[in-house]
């Protein structure tokens, strides 16, 4: 006999499953500037950072196939939304709120449905700093907006670790877009150091465990960033508010990140 006790336990060994999954995962920094709102991460291979429609984009930690899920069903749906209304009415409220995060719920309650491994980041551009919106999906269906910037990564220390990196959140908006980069290198940096910390605590190695103890500081930054680099590349997309193109959605040539890496 199904009880709700078995159900609740059900839903409990998920939520172990997909978080363990995600640990490792690369977060990714939502942050405003001045020209618009920037999503900022390190890859090793594939992309992490999408255009979704004229004035939103997209990215995610989790396993590639479910990212890619969510990606082409965002589209597909922003673009059916923009044909048969107006493209002014595509909204990531109504995207994510309406489309996604029911579905999403909806898998994650099944029991017979496996479940989608991956927190999703979306970001909107609007007319003004105060328009501007970041969406942080998570993997039972559950989302959450906010204006000034946005964090992902594989644990709520790790993105709490990021957001205290961040600083006060209303100064945001009126950065440089270099100023911006370099601070959502160092949110990532704090992020990805608490995720690789707790992995260790989970596989109790002390004699991994102590030199991560120290990794503190504007120095540890620096070091861990070039140490990740070495295998990896910084991806960097700006959705920028006001545009003479068509398309308002750019990533950052590598001289742009190169002048920012410079300093590290």
């Amino acid at each position: 006999m199904y009880t709700p006790f078995d159900f609740s336990e059900a839903v409990g060994h998920r939520r172990d499953y997909i978080d363990e999954r995600l640990r490792e995962g690369s977060p990714v920094v939502g942050i405003a500037t001045a020209s618009g709102l920037m999503l900022v991460t390190i890859r090793r291979s594939q992309r992490k950072v999408f255009e979704i429609y004229d004035r939103h984009m997209f990215s995610a930690i989790g396993n590639q196939s479910d990212i890619e899920a969510i990606r082409l069903a965002s589209i597909n749906m922003a673009h059916q939304e923009g044909f048969e209304r107006s493209p002014d009415d595509v909204t990531m409220h109504r995207l994510v709120g309406f489309t996604l995060s029911p579905a999403i719920k909806k898998g994650f309650g099944d029991q017979m449905v496996v479940p989608f491994v991956l927190k999703a980041l979306f970001a909107e551009a609007g007319t003004g700093t105060g328009a501007d919106g970041f969406y942080v999906l998570n993997y039972d269906g559950e989302f959450r907006r906010s204006e000034r910037a946005a964090v992902v990564a594989g644990s709520a220390a790790a993105e709490d670790k990021m957001l205290e990196r961040l600083g006060d959140l209303e100064a945001l908006g009126s950065l440089p877009v270099p100023q911006a980069l370099d601070l959502a290198l160092r949110a990532w940096c704090a992020g990805a150091r608490v995720a690789l910390q707790q992995s260790v605590i989970g596989r109790r190695d002390d004699d991994d465990i102590s030199p991560l103890k120290a990794v503190e500081g504007e120095e540890a930054d620096k070091a861990f960033l070039h140490d990740e680099l070495k295998d990896a590349s910084v991806e960097a997309a700006l959705l920028e508010r006001k545009s003479a193109k068509d398309v308002r959605f750019r990533l950052l040539t590598a001289d742009e990140v190169g002048q920012v890496l410079a300093a590290f």
